[in-house]
């Protein structure tokens, strides 16, 4: 039986993005989020949460013990009623005391979510709408993430070539021809941290395996997200933190200073357009007793 982490984790995400929106603002035409304060771009976690999941629905088939929970139309109502079904819960979806949900019953759902859906025992979920299933706070979280520099979004108009109808292909004037836009940026490069708990693993079932996984995602995950919009992303550094006990051997904020990110100086006076233009360093000097450091890119 493969037990749940015993050993707390930090680590330091850093990827870019080349001619592309990593993370377009709805409430802003889509343009790529920005920091109003500094300019730096954003990219939200919940964003990165999605990358994650993709990924692991694309390895694992959606297929138990990793099936995922938020899913594209997934109804999440319709996945309540799956696990009290699975635990014998009788009274049906419509009965009040049902949505409402005894105690004894909901804990039992949640452990059944927890068991089959990695999402919800590595990142949590609220799923209390409809047949209740309870909450669960996940032992993985992430930090929005951050462009080192501020970012210049470019705004480019485009045409289309073809026509929907005949009677738009016999309009010779080209006024047709819709115009649209779509936002890139040129380049960034963006780091973020993540956070890992063996006391909420031990309540979630997150396990060994499970962490396995949210590795090779975090390394992989941009080879199957490319989109025209999207540009050419890619994951550049995961420095993990492991630390000798559950507690831990040091805050996470002394691990997170001990890495440097700084422009090349060959290249110091111009815009970043490539991941060789900046200097990452790692102060290994001063990592602190009972910590292991493992860059895993």
């Amino acid at each position: 039986m493969n037990h749940s982490i015993q050993n707390r984790y930090e680590f330091v995400y850093m990827f870019d993005v080349k001619n592309g929106n990593p993370n377009g603002d709805p409430d802003a035409g889509n343009m790529p989020r920005i920091d109003p304060e500094t300019n730096l771009g954003l990219v939200t976690d919940v964003c990165l949460k999605r990358k994650i999941r993709n990924f692991v629905e694309i390895v694992k088939t959606n297929q138990s013990p990793y099936e995922i929970y938020v899913r594209e139309k997934a109804i999440l109502n319709k996945t309540h009623e799956r696990a009290h079904q699975a635990i014998g819960t009788e009274d049906t979806p419509n009965d009040k005391k049902s949505r409402k949900g005894k105690g004894d019953e909901v804990e039992k759902a949640r452990e059944w979510m927890c068991k089959n859906f990695y999402d919800v025992r590595t990142f949590g979920a609220v799923m209390s709408t409809g047949v209740n299933c309870g909450q669960v706070r996940g032992p993985v979280q992430i930090n929005p993430a951050n462009s080192i520099e501020s970012i210049v979004p470019l705004e480019l108009s485009i045409t289309r070539m073809c026509v929907a109808t005949e009677k738009e292909a016999e309009n010779q004037s080209g006024d047709n021809r819709t115009m649209g836009r779509k936002h890139i940026v040129p380049y960034a490069l963006y780091q973020t941290q993540g956070y890992i708990s063996p006391h909420l693993a031990n309540k979630t079932g997150f396990n060994e395996d499970d962490l396995t996984l949210l590795w090779d995602a975090l390394i992989y995950m941009f080879d199957h997200d490319h989109s025209a919009a999207r540009g050419n992303m890619n994951a550049r550094k995961l420095i993990v933190f492991k630390h000798e006990s559950a507690i831990g051997n040091a805050p996470a904020h002394k691990l997170f200073d001990l890495i440097s990110v700084q422009r090349s100086k060959s290249n110091e006076n111009n815009p970043a357009r490539s991941f060789s233009d900046y200097d990452i360093s790692i102060n290994t000097a001063n990592i602190p007793s009972g910590i292991e450091m493992v860059e895993k890119i």
